[in-house]
Order: structure tokens, then sequence, then C-alpha cells
């Protein structure tokens, strides 16, 4: 294997890479190569049997050339997954070497490669693969990984179809002795010899590669069992009575005696190879399909974007440019004509329009976007034309950081599965022994050489460990890629384990259970005055103030009018108490009542009533007065966000008590908390004091998640058992946050957990199965109570079940 110089890419004090590892065929391929790269001073190395990638953090002084070396070593391939190209702000010289810190875009994210400006030539082993999949050739990484995928594939499947071919005949033969005519034997081994030589290839070789590294994997018991048998075979048919043109057997599915120079186990061969075949075809199918979910993500985006740059001419005019989308930068405007997908994270500057959000955040309906509002990358615009100036880019966007959260959830491993893989790092050997020791007692129990040589044969082919080493990632791909549609981003198994426990959940008050906008509500006037003037008066006069509160009832009076609002003259901000101005020749006054008492206007009895009930529920009141009379209360609220009465419901469904956690005031908080059916509320409470109120819960004896979406909440978050963020909030809620709720809807929650839950229970399953399987086939095996090839076939079921298992979490609602 060709030494490995490459990418000699100096660390800095801690840096993070990720490895593609190509030749793993089991899960102790995974724990092999995992248990290599820990070996190294300064480097933790987390390797994934499913995702077929390492997770490695590495000290300064070794470089990724070094990590790439010791895989090699090991017997396996690896290339460092591509990098994102440096910002294009600038033009940048190529550099000879690139931190390898940097995150890999979406669609780098998707396939392996090395870091731009890595030496290619210098990987070793890898460089010949890159030559091969088209990536030298300038192609889209990701798209190189597909075709390198769908190509392993089509060759698996081809194997598959011609051992299967020729080992169906093989097998018919030995079952039913009608078929057996003189020298049937001689085709068996015709038809037979092709399919344990050049379909169980992949197994000798791999086995071959191990050997020459000390080691054994699966395909080590694979490839031992089934040249066992042929051995066996060759010897009987050339120099023992099996070549005799009359020589006929029977089948039976327990290991039996009989004359070991009769007996051919040339079924055996070719049909284990064929059973273990179909199981690696079927996994790997099965693989391709729990993944297909982050594929889909990572292939959302857009692939070029239309930008406005200046005119060559003197004027102001901008011309329009077709560019790739990497050649975006932030302050860059472009336009999105209806039917396009909105090229990165940006805010509208121009136009209006719906925009399709589905593919984020799961929610059928599309939004309604205005100048002002903040639009998403990869959504698709389905109406107006738009202007939209960027503000994220590349590995920066909302996208890319949803497909790194998915990935890095699915690298991860439960606490079970860890256990999975101590087991299956000595398993193999382990196997090894006992089918010797099955060979040497039976031998010593029985003088049968028949059937002690089948029982050892079976004890070798029955015990694989893949069934363990797929039982998590399996589960983690489907069900990660499943919340990813749904606009749930979980980060990691230990967020499943977490979510079991959960018996209180915190829900912030402001953007999460509410809408966090001020609207108008009730509207109260004075005996014979118009509800449509008081609206359209006062809703003229504040729409000239920039106040929230303002804005809610400007907004308001126009929405419920359906009139165009007046301009106001001679209009006045009066500094904590409201407005005034002249509306089409009214002199009107809008604002705390103190403002119509210091105007010398008494609110009648009606209004003051209502002033006081709106009060007791925690709403913010609206004066409204005009030619020296007090005409109208006008009610303004943070208004409830619709379905979460329905959520909070769904929460307790689920054996959480709900809990509401606010700065507002008490009354506001209580007819909030009463609206969606909350009967604990801390109210009044310090934005540091948040996290003080989740500890004592928690100390309290209870186990906490919180809902959130400020700066604010990002400590109780951080200190709750399971964060749960909401995806319209800050930056530092969503980093702090275990799950993320990319819609912002706090119905999600409730499914985040019921997925993360139905997740775990999957690994759960997966686990149980591949481990109880382990433990009830091996005695049988030993014993002789099953053929070898029934071996082979239930060997490579566990397999297809495990995965089979996991992917119905692709249908979870």
């Amino acid at each position: 294997m060709a030494s490995t110089a490459a990418a000699e890419i100096p660390a800095a004090e801690t840096s993070d890479a990720e490895l593609t590892i190509g030749g793993m065929t089991c899960a102790s391929c995974a724990a092999r190569v995992e248990k290599k790269l820990n070996r190294m001073d300064g480097v933790t190395a987390t390797v994934n049997y499913a995702t077929e990638k390492a997770r490695v953090s590495y000290s300064a002084g070794i470089t990724l050339g070094d990590l790439v070396a010791t895989v090699e070593k090991t017997g396996y391939t690896a290339q460092p997954v591509a990098r994102p190209a440096p910002a294009p702000s600038a033009p940048a010289p190529a550099p000879a070497t690139e931190s390898p810190r940097r995150t890999p875009t979406p669609a780098e994210a998707a396939g392996g490669g090395l870091p731009t400006g890595t030496p290619r030539d210098s990987a070793g082993g890898g460089a010949a693969s890159f030559r091969e999949s088209g990536e030298l050739r300038g192609d889209d990484p990701g798209e190189a990984a597909e075709r390198r995928a769908d190509a392993a594939l089509a060759a698996l499947r081809q194997r598959l179809q011609v051992s299967a071919v020729l080992a169906v005949p093989v097998v018919l033969m030995a079952m039913v002795p009608a078929l057996q005519f003189d020298n049937w034997q001689w085709l068996s081994l015709t038809l037979a010899a092709p399919v344990v030589v050049w379909g169980g290839l992949p197994f000798h070789r791999a086995a071959w590669t191990n050997l020459r590294h000390g080691a054994a994997t699966m395909d080590t018991l694979v490839s031992i069992g089934t040249l066992a048998a042929f051995g066996w075979s060759l010897w009987a048919l050339f120099l023992g009575t099996a070549g005799m043109p009359e020589m006929r057997h029977g089948f039976e599915i327990t290991a039996s005696g009989s004359d070991p120079s009769s007996t051919i186990y040339l079924e055996v061969a070719a049909g284990v190879v064929g059973f273990i075949l179909l199981g690696r075809y079927l996994e790997a199918r099965s693989k391709r399909k729990a993944g297909s979910a982050l594929r889909a993500l990572l292939r959302l985006g857009a692939k070029d974007v239309t930008v406005l740059r200046p005119g060559t001419g003197p004027g102001p005019e901008v011309t329009e440019v077709r560019v790739a989308v990497d050649g975006l930068q932030v302050g860059d405007r472009f336009v999105v004509r209806p039917g396009e997908k909105i090229a990165t994270d940006g805010t509208v500057v121009e136009g209006s329009s719906a925009v399709d959000t589905s593919m984020l955040t799961g929610e059928s309906l599309p939004v309604d976007t205005a100048p002002g509002d903040s639009v998403t990358g990869a959504t698709l615009n389905v109406s107006g034309r738009l202007v939209v100036e960027a503000t994220r880019v590349g590995s920066d966007t909302r996208l890319a950081r949803m497909a790194r959260l998915v990935e890095d959830a699915q690298s991860g491993k439960a606490a079970a599965q860890r256990l999975a893989d101590r087991i299956s790092a000595v398993f193999v050997p382990v196997v090894l022994l006992i089918a010797l020791g099955t060979l040497v007692a039976q031998l010593l129990a029985t003088d049968d050489v028949t059937a002690s040589f089948t029982a050892a044969v079976a004890v070798l082919i029955i015990a694989c460990p893949c069934a363990l080493g797929l039982a998590t990632p399996t589960a983690l791909m489907a069900g990660t890629g499943r919340g990813a549609q749904l606009g749930i981003l979980i980060k990691g198994p230990e967020v499943l384990e977490t979510a079991l426990r959960i018996d209180t959940v915190v829900l912030d008050k402001t953007g999460t259970v509410t809408t966090g906008r001020m609207t108008l509500g009730r509207v109260h006037t004075a005996h014979g005055t118009a509800e449509t003037d008081v609206l359209r008066l006062a809703g003229a006069l504040e729409h000239a103030s920039g106040h929230p509160v303002a804005r809610a009832v400007a907004a308001g009076a126009a929405a419920r009018t359906g009139l165009a609002l007046p301009a106001p003259a001679d209009f006045t901000d009066v500094p904590g108490l409201g407005v005034r101005g002249t509306v089409e020749g009214h002199a009107v006054l809008a604002g705390r009542a103190k403002l119509l008492t210091d105007a010398g206007i008494a609110l009648p009895a009606s209004l003051e009533d209502a002033l006081a009930q709106a009060a007791g529920q925690g709403s913010t009141t609206v004066a409204v007065a005009w030619d020296g009379e007090a005409r109208g209360v006008l009610e303004v609220a943070d208004s409830v966000k619709e379905g979460s009465a329905e959520a909070v419901a769904e929460l307790r469904s689920l054996g959480l008590d709900p809990i509401l956690l606010t700065g507002d005031n008490q009354a506001s908080a209580d007819s909030v908390a009463r609206a969606v059916g909350i009967d604990t509320v801390h109210a009044e409470v310090l934005p540091e004091e948040k996290a003080q109120v989740v500890r004592r819960l928690q100390e309290a004896g209870r186990s906490v998640a919180m809902v959130g979406d400020g700066v604010n909440d990002a400590a109780a978050l951080a200190v709750a058992d399971l964060g749960l963020s909401m995806g319209t909030g800050t930056d530092a809620a969503i980093e702090a946050g275990d799950l993320t709720l990319v819609r912002g809807d706090l119905k999600v929650a409730p499914a985040a957990i019921r997925l993360s839950r139905r997740t775990l229970s999957t690994i759960r399953s997966n686990l149980f199965w591949a481990f109880g399987y382990n433990v009830a086939a091996l005695p049988l095996a030993a014993f002789g109570l099953l053929s070898p090839m029934i071996a082979g076939a239930a060997m490579a079921f566990s397999s297809v079940f495990v995965v089979t298992n996991s992917l119905r979490l692709r249908s979870f609602t």
C-alpha cells in the first residue's frame, strides 16, 4: 500500500476532522479502526460502521496524513472529507495546506474528498480512488460519493445475481435426493466453484488483508467456514468415495454423522456465500434508504443564482448576472423569481411573495413574505418576484447547520452501542476459539468426524457481529433523518436517552407559547361611538409612531376596517404616555389613561371597568379620545400561538408536567397559562433567574426539559436535562439546545419527544435482537443442532432484521 505523506496539515491546539473509511465489513472492523486511532497520542476517535465514517479530534503535532496512515496500516482505506473552499470575498491564493477545522458545506458533507489545497496524489491508497471517482475532474464531492455508492451497490447486486443463479441448483440437488442423478456431485462442483471463489472473493480478500495485519473479522469467519466446507468436499471427491457415479446423500437441518470420505459440503459453501451476499446487499440497500433523508437535505440547496451587479455605464443601473451559489457573498443582492429556490439565507429588500418552507420545516402552508422579512436558503418562492440581500452564505447557512446537526447525531453512539462495540472487538477471536473447541469436544465426545466438522463450521458461520454494529447507527440514521424532514433536529444519541427520563417540561412564554408579537385584541367603545371610528382614528394616529404597541394598533385597525388609514397632522409623541395629533379635523389622543386625565378628559364608568378587567388579564390598554371626550379602550397583548393549547395537552399525555416560565407580570402569565391549560406558573423571573428555576426543579428530583427561543433562555436550556430550542429563535438558544424545532411551532415539541423515545426504543429492540440472536444461536450451532447453510441464512437475516426494523422510523408521523 502506498505511503500517505498526504495532507500534512498542521493542527491548531485541537482540531476536528472526518474520515471516510473504506473496507469495513462488520462492527469488529469499525472497532479495530477506532481502537487503532485512539491509541495515537492526542487522538480521540469514534468510528461508525453504518455511515462508514470516523469523527476524529486530534492535538497539535498530528496531521491528517498521520490519521490516514494509521487507518491504512490497520488494513483499511481512509479519505478526509472535503472542506469548504475559502470565502470568495477576495481572490485568494491557493494554499498548500488548509486547516482541517473548517466545516464542510452541505454538498461536501455528503461525500469523501481531501480538503481544498491538499496534494491529492500524496494521499497514498486514497489517491487512486479519487481519480476513479471523478473528483479530480471537478465534480461535486457529494455527487461523486453518490456515484461511488451506487456503483458499489450495483457491483454487489451483480455478484449476488450470478452467485444465486449458480448456487440454487447446487442447494436443490443436495436437498432433494430425487434430483441426484449419476455424477450429479461433479455438476455441483462445477457450479459451486465460481460461487466460492469469485462470489466469495470479497470475504477471502478481506480475511487475507486482516490476517496480514494480525486481525480477524466477520469475513475471517465466513472465509474459513466456506473454504473449509469447499476443501472438505474436494478431498472427499478426489481422494474419498464421494466421487463415485452412484453417490447419493440426503439433507438434514442438524449436524449428523456419516462416512467422512463420502460426505460433501458444496451446498454449504455455495449456499452460505449466496445467503451472506444477499444479506450484504439488502443491508447496503437499507442503509442507503436510512440515510436518504440526510442526502435529500443536502441536495435541497439551489445550484446557481441571479445576482444584481452594478452596471458598466455611468448611471445607477444594475445588471443581472447568473453565478454559482458558491460565488455569493454576504451583502450581495439577488433575484428570486416565482418557482425558484432561494439561494441562501437573507432579508427581503423588494417584493412580496409566499414562500414554501416545507422542505426545511415540514410546514405545508406557504409563509407570506414582505420587505424586512428573513428568508431561508433552499426554500421555494411560490408567487411574486423577490430581491433578497444575503446575510449568511456557505457553511454558515441554516441548511448547512441543519445538515451538520443531523450528520453529527448520526455519528454518535448510545451507551448500549458502546457496550456492543466493546463486545464486537473481541467477538471474532472468541468465536474462532469456540469453533476450535467445538471441533475438539465433539470429536472427543462422539468420535464422529463429520458431525464435529459440521458443528464447527456452523459456529464459524452463524457468529456474525454485524447486527450489533448496525443496531444503533441505522436507527439513528432513520430517526434523525425523519426528524429533519419534520423540522426536528436531534443533536445525538445521548438526547434520546435523556428524552426517556423527562417528567417535567418548562415552557418559556414569549415566542414559545405566545407569538412574541403584540396584537390588537378587544375594542371597548363608549355609548354612541362606532368601533370603526375608534379604530380608524386611533390607528391613523398610532401609524405615525414606531412603538410596538402603536404598530399593533395600526396594523389591527387597518386589518379590521379594511380601509386605508388617513394621515395625521400635528403629530406629537408624548414620552411614556402616548401620542396626540389631528386626524380628519379631530383632535385625537391615544395612549395611557393618564394621557387623557392630564388633558382633563374623564373616562365613563364602562371604559373604567374595561381598563380594570384588561389589567387583571395582563393586557396593555390604549385609551382613545377625540374632541374632548373619551371614545374607547383598545386591548393589546402578546397573543397565544395557534396550537399551543393542543401542544400542552399532548405533553401531558406523554406523562409530562408543563410549567410556564416568564419575565412578564403575574397577571399576563396567569392569563396565558389559563388559555393553554397550564397550572404552574413562574412569573416576573429575571433572565439570569430562569436557570435557577430549572435547577430548583432538578434538586427536587425532577428530570426537566426546557423549551425556549431567546438569548435569555440559553442558560436555562443548557442547565436543563433536555433543551428544546425553537428554530425561529436566537443562535444562542439554538446552540444551547439538545433538540431544535426548526418550525418554531410548540406542537412540534411533543412530536420531538415522541420521535426521540421511538428512536431509542428501536435502538434497544435492535440490540436485544442482536445480543439474543448470538446468545441463542451459538450454543445451537456448537451442539450440532444447526447445519452450516441454515446458520448462514440465519446470520444474514439477523442484519437484515435490524436494518428493516430501523427503517420503520421513516414512517413516523
